[in-house]
């Protein structure tokens, strides 16, 4: 197992000063949030990627994984999302995945995580699924060229929050480039055992968020250690199944104290990684 800190917490600094941030604390790498004010694709030319995978390079870090999740380039947390009625947006994020990708993949990053679809809203759950699936369908193809993962992140309120309803739809999709970002305490808000889910999902993980959550199980980030998630139970789990690719703290909303919030993590999280 391999720890890493996301970019996403220290959006009140540059992209350069927050990877830099991060290796000072001793992370072996960094998850890198693809939008702004860090890597949005659009603002990531040749010129600036190539610094940027030195600059990880030279200071003894990888990069675990491309966060694509959010759009505030151009909207919201969601918006836009997989699962719109305009089909200009559903096009916007479409055109931004594969932005990341071939941003991800001139960087030497092997993943990028996705918004499970976005807010279901009146859609019927059939449609929001097949409008969702109908979109990763078109940014595959550059996906299995280019050799990146793209995962599903499962997330509280979206379209698919559950462990069994994303192990399903990957099961539809079948392709070989697409699987699960394992987002420990998104599962644990709603109402799974996260340790259960790892053991379950097994197969379809290619990385694992981390962050801990209160005993209410209110979606809210918190520091390893500060909640009430069973680390042992987990990384008990995450051992039996013999993971040992990146596992990101994600703390975003520690932005206006993220070294401190990414030190303390990385103190409580040195026990297990």
């Amino acid at each position: 197992m391999k720890l890493a800190f996301s970019t996403n917490a220290y959006k009140k600094t540059t992209l350069e000063l927050a990877i830099d941030s991060i290796a000072s604390l001793g992370y072996a790498g960094v998850e890198i949030m693809a939008d702004v004010p860090h890597a949005y694709p659009p603002d990531m030319p040749v010129e600036r990627i190539e610094r940027v995978k030195g600059q990880i390079a030279g200071l003894g870090m990888q990069v675990s994984n491309v966060n694509a999740f959010t759009l505030f380039a151009l909207g919201d947390t969601y918006h836009p999302t997989w699962i719109e009625d305009d089909a200009k947006l559903i096009g916007q994020r479409i055109e931004h995945t594969k932005n990341a990708i071939e941003m991800s993949a001139k960087l030497g990053a092997k993943t990028i995580s996705l918004q499970p679809g976005g807010p279901q809203g009146n859609l019927s759950r059939e449609e929001a699924l097949r409008r969702y699936a109908a979109g990763l369908r078109e940014v595959l193809p550059l996906a299995k060229e280019r050799g990146v993962i793209l995962m599903i992140e499962p997330e509280p309120g979206l379209v698919i929050q559950h462990s069994h309803e994303c192990m399903e739809f990957l099961e539809k999709i079948d392709h070989p480039n697409l699987k699960m970002n394992c987002d420990l305490g998104h599962f644990y808000c709603v109402e799974e055992d996260p340790a259960t889910v790892v053991r379950d999902c097994a197969a379809w993980i290619a990385h694992i968020h981390l962050e801990d959550i209160k005993e209410n199980r209110v979606h809210q980030h918190r520091i390893p250690g500060e909640g009430a998630m069973d680390w042992e139970g987990i990384f008990q789990a995450i051992g039996d199944i013999g993971y040992d690719g990146w596992i990101t703290a994600e703390l975003y909303p520690y932005e206006t104290t993220a070294e401190q919030a990414a030190k303390k993590a990385r103190e409580y999280l040195r026990k297990w990684i």
